[in-house]
């Protein structure tokens, strides 16, 4: 997701001497520095934030702690800087509480992006902590603006995790869809290939008209359903297979372990 955000304001004209990175593998530092020469590459942590305007936390959830707890001090010396955490799961009260222990503030904003941001057309949710200003909100906004289509910002931190349980953890939920229609379009006589380009274009058909339709979801639906028709066998097995439970419970459930791991990975 780090490379997303860097490829996209690298790939926008932002000033190559403005980015900077830092990457402790040394294949995928070679790898990045070759991808995008004129941009600063590091694998000093340290080096890498001194000076920065904003900061963003990249990194697995289990290893944030070890890398907000290096930064601390760097970061101390510079309080005015904007954090952004991608790492799920870590609520911003926890990364605050590693940087110092004692009431200490700073601008952060909490991200869930989704994997579409890799080509561009990601969706992502955002909360901000009181100390975050307006221009730096719009900052954000410009700066993931480069690989999302859709940016929601959320008053109350815990709705990052139904942010996940949706958009985080969505895409896969259309794979799995995906894969199924591929899998019964083979098996009624289609082959591979055709199987697979149908599914994938009626799937982008179909979200393309939902973005811009004027109708809902629902009357989109009963628009294609004629009554006696093709479609209407396809929605009836669907809805007697209680798919609607099965799609509410999936989101529940990333919804659900999405606090789990605040929980886990936010202890003292």
């Amino acid at each position: 997701m780090a490379e997303a955000i860097l490829g996209g304001l690298y790939g926008q004209g932002h000033p190559h001497t403005s980015l900077r990175f830092s990457e402790p593998l040394d294949a995928r530092l070679e790898y990045m520095t070759k991808k995008y020469p004129g941009v600063m590459a590091t694998k000093d942590n340290d080096k890498c934030v001194q000076g920065a305007d904003i900061v963003i936390l990249a990194v697995k959830p289990q290893v944030l702690r070890k890398v907000v707890t290096d930064l601390a001090s760097t970061l101390h010396q510079h309080p005015d800087i904007l954090i952004i955490s991608i790492a799920a799961g870590i609520e911003s009260t926890a990364i605050l509480r590693w940087l110092n222990p004692v009431n200490y503030q700073a601008p952060l904003v909490r991200i869930m992006p989704n994997t579409p941001a890799l080509i561009g057309e990601g969706a992502v949710g955002l909360f901000a902590n009181s100390v975050v200003t307006k221009e730096q909100k719009e900052l954000t906004e410009s700066l993931l603006g480069s690989v999302s289509k859709q940016l929601a910002w959320v008053e109350s931190e815990s709705l990052i995790d139904a942010i996940t349980g949706v958009s985080g953890s969505g895409p896969a939920y259309f794979f799995l869809m995906m894969e199924a229609m591929e899998n019964a379009a083979i098996s009624v006589g289609l082959t591979p290939e055709d199987a697979k380009a149908l599914t994938l274009q009626t799937c982008l058909g179909a979200a393309r008209m939902a973005q811009e339709s004027e109708d809902d979801l629902a009357t989109l639906r009963r628009k294609v359903t004629s009554p006696h028709g093709t479609t209407e066998a396809a929605i009836k097995s669907m809805e007697a297979a209680d798919i609607r439970k099965v799609i509410h419970d999936a989101v529940v459930a990333a919804t659900d372990r999405s606090k789990e791991l605040a929980e886990e990975l936010g202890r003292e």
